[in-house]
Order: structure tokens, then C-alpha cells, then sequence
């Protein structure tokens, strides 16, 4: 291993990560110095639910594709998701086992799983370019960091499918590619809209509470009074 592969599979993931937890902790407590606004409306409903049973239940939302028309109409886009952000946790955790635990990729098993995680989310990523630039509809609400993100996200899985066997022996271009990448990514994350993890447990957490309290969450699957 050269000293350069080295220093970027371990000084500068270490920096970056460090940076990328320096500024989330900044932004997390300027966020928890904002509190949501006072109910002002009456709590609803039959009374078989609450603020606490509708955090609950919005925070488990993204678990329940059948309650959202979006995806209980479009199973297809759902599995993408979920495709996606699997590809996304297999490709994080291989910047981790590559320098600290190479020796669970001499399994066969763990490269094949890790492999078809990353190589799944390489394939979902070409599909959301190719949407993305050819629906009129997400055209016109997407910003130049949804693009930028999207494209090196997808070039990322890439390399980081490529960078699964962990062998330099023909050269160390994929992986030093892949760990630049990814310091990157950690420094950039903070600043761009695939930050939004940060924000999903506080919105679909107030979103719940509120709905909970007018007796919306959780949703029904049958009519809230009988015929009489």
C-alpha cells in the first residue's frame, strides 16, 4: 500500500468526518433553539389517539409504503428508494471496513451482498438521472446541487462497486478514487440538499405530534364512524 492510499483511507476520512460531525453538531443545536409553535386548535378526533401515537406513527412512515398513496401507487419508485439508500449505507460502511476490517471482504458472501447493494443503486441512480432530466415536472423543481449530487452520488457507487475486492495489486486509481470521493462527500453533505436525513426526524416528529392531536394520525383503514 502506498503512502498516499494510506493517508486517504485513514488521515483524511478521519478530518473529514470530524469536519462533517463539527458542522452537523452546529446546526443541530441551532436548530433545537427553534420550538414548534403552540397548538392553537382544540384536540380533535374519537379519541383513541394522541400527540405521542402520532410522532410514533409519522416517524415510522417511511417503513409504510401502503399508507402514502406516492408509493402505494408507485411500488416501482418505492423500491428504488429503498434500493438507493441501501446502495448508500453499503458504500459508507465499505469506506469503514476497507481500513478497519479488510479481513470480512475475503468472504465471498459479504463482497456479493455489498456488490449487489452498491451495483442496485448504480443502476436506481442512471434511472433518477435520466427522470430527472427528462420529466418536464421534476426538471423544473430540481437545482443544480440535485444534479451535481445525483451524477457524483451515482459515479461514487461506482467506484465504490469496483472497490469492493479491496485489491491494489493492479493499480490503486479505483480506490484512492473512492476514498477522495467519499472525504468529499462528508465535507459536502452538510451544505447540500442530501442533508435532509438531518431534518427527517424533527418534521415527520412535529408533523405527528400536530396530526396526532387532531385525530388524523394514525390513519385509519376504515371509516371513523359506522352508518347508524
Amino acid at each position: 500500500m502506498s503512502n498516499l492510499l494510506h493517508f486517504s483511507e485513514h488521515t483524511l476520512q478521519e478530518i473529514a468526518l470530524v469536519f462533517m460531525a463539527t458542522i452537523y453538531f452546529l446546526r443541530v443545536r441551532w436548530l433545537l433553539k427553534w420550538t414548534a409553535a403552540k397548538e392553537r386548535q382544540p384536540a380533535t378526533g374519537m379519541g383513541d389517539t394522541n400527540p405521542k401515537k402520532g410522532s410514533r406513527y409519522s416517524l415510522a412512515n417511511i417503513l409504510m409504503p401502503w399508507v402514502m398513496e406516492s408509493t402505494r401507487t408507485k411500488p416501482l419508485m418505492y423500491l428504488q428508494f429503498v434500493l438507493f439508500h441501501l446502495g448508500v449505507v453499503a458504500s459508507i460502511g465499505l469506506s469503514f471496513i476497507i481500513p478497519y476490517a479488510p479481513g470480512l471482504l475475503k468472504s465471498t458472501t459479504v463482497q456479493g451482498i455489498l456488490q449487489f447493494c452498491i451495483g442496485a443503486a448504480f443502476v436506481v441512480g442512471i434511472m433518477r438521472i435520466i427522470r430527472r432530466v427528462s420529466n418536464v415536472y421534476v426538471r423544473a423543481i430540481s437545482s443544480p446541487d440535485d444534479y451535481f449530487s445525483l451524477i457524483l452520488l451515482t459515479a461514487w457507487f461506482g467506484f465504490a462497486f469496483y472497490s469492493v475486492p479491496n485489491d491494489a495489486s493492479q493499480g490503486e486509481g479505483i480506490l484512492l478514487t473512492y476514498f477522495f470521493v467519499t472525504a468529499f462527500f462528508l465535507m459536502y453533505v452538510p451544505f447540500s440538499k442530501i442533508s435532509h436525513y438531518l431534518y427527517y426526524p424533527m418534521t415527520r416528529h412535529y408533523l405527528g405530534k400536530t396530526l396526532g392531536r387532531r385525530g388524523v394520525f394514525p390513519l385509519r383503514r376504515s371509516p371513523a364512524y359506522g352508518n347508524k
